[in-house]
């Protein structure tokens, strides 16, 4: 498995230096935070979008993919949806990223078939998008719909290729589901998997791998033993906790221990 790490976790942080700080401490790649605080958003220029592929390229670090904020399954009309989604896949095809992170995002209005239906729609409607331009839309264990079982439903009544699953294990946790069963049912759309880990269900201030109680050794086993070679991205959600520890002095012991337990379930 390869290992990246994610923007959010460096808030605002300069390009050059986000690539130094992968190549520095071991990783393969970085996601990307879309937004317009960051540097990277789909209101760069095509000049700009060129320098931020050439910096990666040249510094040998890959883009994951692009993790944007568009809302699949929110009430309200398809069109600024999709308007939202195909700016970011176009941002992800020119720098180069394969995969665009979106979040269900339904509302306490809505009933679960509702908000399946109306997920399920505006992603198969992007998907033949997608599939012109490359990249591949993944809908994120998250909010209204936090397990695999949950995004299943949707991806189930999607059921093309250029939508898949990304597997954040701190909300199928909280959701109740245990990664043996997160992987059964996302395994067959896995695009990547998020870690991260956290003090409790009440406290989720991000903490070094590890030093939490989430069971990230469980989840590198069962992918370990399916012969899962994806990507293992932290997500170090530095920018909604300003108290927490900077994340670049996380960064070596973070590979190391994922290292370690790599090599554990092997």
């Amino acid at each position: 498995m390869k290992l990246a790490f994610s923007t959010l976790g460096v808030p605002g942080l300069p390009l050059s230096e986000v690539a130094a700080l992968a190549t520095t401490h071991g990783y393969h790649g970085v996601e990307l935070r879309a937004h317009p605080e960051e540097p990277v958003h789909p209101g760069l220029t095509p000049g700009q979008r060129a320098d931020v592929a050439a910096g990666f390229k040249a510094a040998g670090v890959e883009i994951l993919g692009l993790a944007g904020y568009t809302r699949v399954a929110a009430p309200g009309e398809d069109e600024p949806v999709l308007a939202e989604l195909r700016a970011l896949l176009g941002l992800a095809r020119d720098i180069g990223a394969p995969f665009v992170r979106v979040f269900p995002g339904g509302d306490a209005g809505q009933s679960p078939e509702e908000a399946d239906a109306t997920a399920a729609r505006r992603l198969g409607t992007a998907a033949e998008y997608a599939a012109d331009l490359g990249v591949r839309i993944l809908l994120e264990t998250h909010d209204s719909h936090r397990t695999g079982a949950d995004a299943m439903r949707v991806l189930g009544l999607v059921g093309h290729r250029q939508v898949g699953a990304l597997w954040d294990v701190m909300h199928t946790w909280l959701g109740g589901e245990q990664p043996v069963e997160s992987f059964a049912a996302l395994s067959p759309h896995l695009g990547y998997v998020q870690v991260k880990d956290i003090a409790s269900a009440d406290d989720r201030t991000p903490l070094a791998l590890g030093a939490g109680v989430l069971p990230l050794t469980d989840v590198v086993e069962v992918l370990s033993r399916h012969s899962w070679d994806g990507w293992l991205c932290w997500e170090y959600e530095k920018r909604w906790y300003e108290g927490a520890a900077p994340l670049p002095g996380l960064l070596t012991r973070g590979r190391e221990h994922l290292a370690r337990l790599l090599n554990e379930a092997a």
